[in-house]
């Protein structure tokens, strides 16, 4: 099987898995201690973890500080209910459901519309009463990179704090600026069930699931020390080889783009991380293809919305009628990803996607 859906998630890094193995210890190991516990074992563990804290700090800005999650979904819900109440939230039209779902749940929202381009248009005004702005840094499902600098600043212009879900822009590209920022370990190759909200200096939250307050009175819950150990580890190979991907996904994206040269492309293709190819041809039959290429792990879109039956929040956003919409697929690559798996999958989706007479 070929696997080509990176941005649903990514190989479990030998790095990650080697650090994660110590702490799944069973009966006679010293490894399975409650990080919590004031006893040797529990100290080790917590030792582990303060490591795995600082590995995963290391990737963001300055001045700030890293609390554990279950995932970026808990991390975007702890920031968007925890940083306040009252006042309007405002978000992007094509931010996870993470983020839009939460923010319309926790009081009155307002949606940012974004350009054909895929990028947030940074000329429109916030509401007066904005007490957060929600922009992603990369998006999920068309890759498009946000001017999230420049929110930054309107975030802060109008008083207001500035949350960003980074969970595909980490361990690939500096991650940006801002007063919160989200990620999940199983986006830059660290093991699924655990993810981080790093939180800047001076910016106050309140818990929102109670109980032991753990993470420092936040996040209550026993933390996971082998998850956290692999997340660790899965940082501090992204932060070594950052450059090294980055290069090999270019020389990806450039065979891609020959290979795929007559589909069209959802989104910048500048303004982009280049691990992402969402493209399109009109009247193509997605769920037969995908039928058809059944050794080819490819989305039909975002991996979180599949099976829904409704077209992509997202390419809608951009400006795509529900049929191109429809007609649209995305590839995801990376670190683990040759060369030849690129040219195979686009032999075998070329040839099915001409089947059906395109």
């Amino acid at each position: 099987m070929i696997y080509l859906d990176y941005q649903a998630t990514t190989p479990l890094a030998p790095e990650a898995r080697d650090a994660m193995l110590r702490w799944l210890d069973g009966p006679g190991g010293t490894g399975f201690g409650n990080p919590h516990s004031a006893h040797r074992m529990g100290r080790q563990a917590r030792a582990a973890i303060e490591l795995a804290r600082d590995q995963v700090a290391a990737l963001f800005p300055p001045n700030g500080r890293v609390i554990f999650t279950g995932g970026a979904t808990e991390a975007l819900n702890l920031a968007i209910r925890g940083s306040g109440r009252g006042g309007t939230v405002s978000y992007s039209a094509i931010e996870h459901s993470a983020v839009g779902d939460t923010a319309q749940d926790a009081g009155k929202s307002h949606v940012l519309n974004v350009a054909n381009t895929g990028q947030c248009n940074t000329k429109q005004d916030l509401p007066a009463d904005t007490r957060l702005v929600c922009v992603m840094q990369v998006n999920n499902e068309i890759g498009t990179i946000q001017p999230t600098i420049e929110w930054h600043r309107k975030a802060k212009g109008a008083g207001a704090l500035f949350l960003c879900d980074a969970v595909q822009a980490y361990g690939r590209i500096e991650v940006t600026g801002a007063d919160m920022i989200a990620i999940s370990a199983h986006k830059f190759h660290g093991p699924k069930g655990i993810g981080a909200l790093w939180v800047r200096d001076g910016v106050d939250l309140h818990e929102v699931q109670t109980g032991g307050g753990q993470e420092f009175g936040l996040r209550s819950g026993t933390l996971s020390p082998a998850l956290i150990a692999g997340m660790g580890a899965a940082a501090a190979e992204a932060k070594e080889r950052m450059e090294q991907d980055r290069e090999h996904v270019e020389n990806l994206w450039r065979r891609a783009r020959e290979l795929f040269g007559d589909w069209t492309v959802n989104g910048s293709e500048e303004a982009r991380w280049h691990g992402n190819l969402n493209i399109r041809r009109d009247g193509l039959d997605v769920a037969r293809l995908m039928s058809d290429v059944r050794d080819v792990m490819f989305s039909a879109g975002s991996a979180c919305a599949s099976g829904s039956g409704r077209p992509s929040h997202v390419l809608k956003a951009i400006g795509l009628s529900d049929r191109q919409a429809k007609s649209s697929i995305r590839l995801g690559f990376g670190r683990y990803t040759t060369l030849e798996e690129i040219e195979a999958a686009a032999s075998r989706i070329n040839a099915a996607a001409e089947a059906q007479g395109l």
